[in-house]
């Protein structure tokens, strides 16, 4: 008989080919499902992150209000003033249609033109902080909200008699850290809101009209009268477009509330 060779004298590299390439092929292909994953695990804790902080509706980072009920009126809200250019034309309209607002200031044109911010609560609107100096609050530090917050509320007290009951974040961002600050200093609530004009950059009348055509009661919704970048920001497309709305929205039956009047049971997020 010949003499048997078992396997323990050929090389390793000569044995099971097959076996090997196989439990090679299996290991790779563990490590992408895993790598693919810890990828999608990473993109779904971004994209959370992302929409906690920024939408609208999000009551990731502490509760938010957002709209009304459906009886609760329009809440018309303007951001970035007080603005000299434009915010006195603005009270006229308002006052043209009994309509009330709440016009969220920016502590550094308050203390620009407080006559002004003055002006806006002696006519009967609500006035909120909208920070001091319109920074991104989202990688803020507790101590530097605070400061910013603080800084506007001030600014608005002094010149109007009254601090503010509300806040709303600039560009609408906010972090985890940003709820607590904003009842320790003070405000009740953070205001979002349910539509918006879209009618931050100059522009003609004709978009922001078409894109408040589905405003209704119920609707906390988002202007601008000012600009954070200036003092004297071109909002006139703004004025245009409620001149247009106002009294449509008037004989439809509409009624407009600022937040300060809006019943506490209505507010939503």
């Amino acid at each position: 008989m010949g003499k048997c060779i078992c396997n323990d004298a050929f090389p390793a590299t000569l044995r099971s080919p097959g076996r090997r390439a196989s439990h090679s092929t299996a290991n790779n292909m563990t490590k992408e499902m895993f790598a693919g994953l810890e990828w999608t695990a990473t993109a779904l804790a971004v994209g959370t992150l992302v929409w906690g902080a920024a939408a609208p509706r999000s009551q990731l980072f502490g509760p938010t209000i957002r709209r009304l009920n459906a009886r609760g009126g329009i809440a018309l809200t303007f951001d970035d003033g007080p603005n000299p250019a434009i915010t006195p034309h603005l009270l006229k309209l308002l006052d043209r249609y009994n309509a009330r607002a709440t016009f969220f200031l920016i502590g550094a044109h308050v203390r620009a033109c407080p006559e002004l911010a003055a002006e806006i609560a002696n006519r009967g609107h609500s006035v909120g902080n909208h920070t001091d100096s319109h920074p991104n609050l989202i990688w803020k530090t507790p101590t530097f909200i605070r400061r910013e917050l603080l800084a506007c509320r001030e600014a608005i007290a002094s010149a109007t008699g009254n601090p503010p009951l509300w806040m709303r974040p600039p560009f609408g961002f906010r972090g985890p850290q940003l709820a607590a600050i904003v009842r320790e200093s003070g405000h009740q609530a953070v205001v979002m809101w349910s539509r918006l004009a879209w009618d931050w950059k100059a522009q003609n009348k004709a978009p922001v009209i078409e894109r408040l055509r589905r405003v209704t009661n119920g609707d906390i919704v988002l202007l601008h009268d000012g600009d954070h970048l200036e003092l004297r920001g071109r909002r006139m497309h703004t004025v245009e477009a409620l001149q247009y709305w106002l009294p449509r929205w008037k004989d439809a039956g509409h009624s407009f509330v600022t937040m300060d009047r809006a019943a506490p049971g209505s507010m939503k997020p």
